[in-house]
């Protein structure tokens, strides 16, 4: 501190700062993986789509958690919850596999809803098998994607991305899902 209780320089945060882009979005730079610039850089884009993809999910099932009704209230918000804990946790997993690549990974959210297949749902609150089915078509939405580009990563010979879609994205979707469309299934909660 200096006399008059004005912190040193060097100790004040530079606020406001700006900075011009060091690399723009779409591109990739060399990094030595023994992979080609085209195979990175084909990967990066479809990474980055179920990117974008996978981070709606994210949001669509937060939004279903908070907004559950009904008598399977509890065991929605409590399987929602999880879902999309797991869902967090493949989106940055997608956007270090573009960065290992690379590649710049989608972050900023109107970006992402520029790239997304996944419909916007209403403002409000629809009812509870809508929710789920809306989640349903989302998780399939991701899976086609998923599984087109593990395809063709293979043939690129993209182990690594390839790998990713399989073993966490196509694997945990399928999961998702299954757990969700059984709680479509038209049973009587109670037997007359």
């Amino acid at each position: 501190m200096t006399t008059n209780s004005q912190p040193l320089s060097g100790s004040q945060p530079w606020l406001h700062q700006k900075g011009e882009v060091i690399q723009d979005f779409g591109t990739v730079k060399q990094f030595p993986l023994g992979l080609s610039y085209e195979a990175r850089m084909y990967s990066c884009q479809r990474l980055n789509k179920v990117l974008a993809d996978t981070q709606i999910l994210y949001g669509l099932y937060k939004k279903h958690h908070w907004l559950m009704r009904g008598a399977t209230f509890y065991q929605l918000h409590l399987v929602l919850d999880k879902h999309a804990d797991e869902q967090l946790a493949l989106v940055d997993t997608l956007a270090e596999r573009v960065q290992s690549l690379g590649g710049v990974a989608v972050g900023d959210p109107r970006h992402v809803a520029e790239i997304t297949s996944i419909q916007r749902p209403p403002n409000g609150v629809e009812e509870v098998p809508a929710m789920l089915s809306r989640l349903l078509e989302a998780h399939e939405t991701i899976l086609v994607e998923a599984h087109d580009a593990a395809a063709r990563t293979a043939e690129l010979g993209d182990d690594g991305t390839n790998d990713l879609f399989v073993s966490q994205i196509i694997r945990t979707g399928e999961l998702q899902s299954w757990f969700l469309a059984e709680h479509l299934v038209d049973t009587p909660l109670v037997r007359a």
